[in-house]
């Protein structure tokens, strides 16, 4: 009886440690967001961040003395999507999760991860609530949250140009919305400012004349927009065909090379907010040239902080020593990284210690951090 009882122990503790990632030759990680689709210029940085980190961890012994694997699944950036994607990441038995992209897309997927105790990281997902709410107590992020960039956004408009007159439009997404409804809380906050529009978009339509009209017709001095590049360009393409020199200011969502080619002449003069410029940091220096050595370009939107992501994931799992939920949570929360974002670490909501936003305007065909 004894000597069965000892087998059934050990089965059972072998049971947990595969449960957790330890019972197998490799770790995994799973990589989710767009990569294909509109989106997928934000999405694809993240998997190739992903590969680079994992590269070099693999080539210094891996993680916990294993090898670690990347398991890579598309959601489009939809949140129908997203949750098939999620629940296809779980069954590979992955041990955290570097995305999703998009808020709305992470904000379906987290309620999969959570009941499966897998830590998630994303690298761009802003929505204020998805580490506020304390709803997900297993999401952090590498970027910060839209209510800080909405501010800063809104002092720029206001304290640095000067407009008295704004438009606020939105895609009436989780992200975008979210966005815009920070900035017209700002906005409605100063006294000597009025928001002539507030209004949300069709995603996907083809002509905008009607609110172009609209917001021609209210005197708006600028659009403070919420949302992603497919429709911003269109926006502003349309609106200069018309003549309109309405100043336009967007997000992180805008803030990507993309917008740039798809509306060419007139992305020029286009301010967008997205993370602060760290390039020159050594890391991310590194990180570059990395990236244009094995993939033969520079790195796309949200690249540092997908990288950066991953580091902590697996910072944390090491200094964990293990793969179990609650101690890499603990380890996130508590044990500071060095990445190409700089120093960081992450608060009890989730959201990192040391990253923020700046204003960037299109100058010559290219964003610019205005200082």
């Amino acid at each position: 009886m004894k000597r069965l009882l000892s087998i059934a122990i050990i089965l059972i503790a072998a049971v947990g440690l595969f449960a957790n990632g330890q019972g197998e030759d490799t770790v995994k990680i799973g990589v989710a967001g767009a990569h294909s689709g509109d989106l997928a210029s934000y999405g694809l940085p993240s998997v190739k961040a992903a590969e680079l980190v994992v590269e070099d961890w693999n080539a210094k012994g891996g993680v916990l003395g294993k090898q670690i694997e990347l398991v890579i699944e598309d959601d489009q950036c939809k949140p129908e999507v997203a949750t098939n994607t999620a629940a296809k990441l779980v069954g590979e038995q992955v041990v955290g999760v570097i995305g999703h992209i998009c808020s709305g897309a992470t904000k379906s997927a987290l309620g999969i991860y959570k009941d499966s105790n897998i830590p998630v990281i994303s690298p761009s997902a802003t929505n204020p609530p998805l580490t506020k709410s304390g709803d997900y107590p297993n999401f952090f992020r590498t970027i910060a949250p839209d209510d800080a960039q909405a501010k800063l956004d809104v002092d720029f408009a206001v304290d640095t140009l000067g407009l008295t007159k704004i438009a606020v439009l939105h895609d009436k997404g989780d992200y975008g919305k979210g966005f815009a409804d920070f900035a017209k809380e700002y906005l409605d906050q100063r006294s000597n400012v009025e928001v002539v529009v507030y209004e949300g978009i069709q995603v996907g339509a083809v002509d905008y004349s009607a609110i172009i009209n609209k917001v021609a017709a209210s005197g708006a001095e600028a659009i403070i927009y919420g949302g992603y590049h497919p429709e911003a360009s269109k926006l502003v393409g349309q609106m200069r065909t018309r003549g309109m020199d309405t100043i336009f200011i967007s997000d992180d969502g805008v803030k990507d090379d993309t917008f740039i080619k798809v509306a060419q002449d007139a992305a020029e003069g286009v301010y967008a907010s997205g993370p602060v410029d760290t390039t020159s940091n050594p890391l991310a220096v590194k990180a570059t040239e990395d990236h244009q050595k094995k993939f033969g370009e520079d790195p796309g939107a949200f690249f540092l902080n997908a990288y950066a992501a991953t580091q902590a994931l697996l910072n944390a799992i090491e200094k964990a020593g293990s793969t179990e939920y609650d101690a890499i949570v603990n380890a996130l929360r508590s044990e500071y990284v060095e990445t190409p974002l700089g120093n960081i670490s992450f608060d009890e909501k989730g959201d990192a210690i040391g990253v923020g936003f700046s204003v960037y305007q299109v100058q010559n065909g290219v964003y610019v951090e205005l200082k």
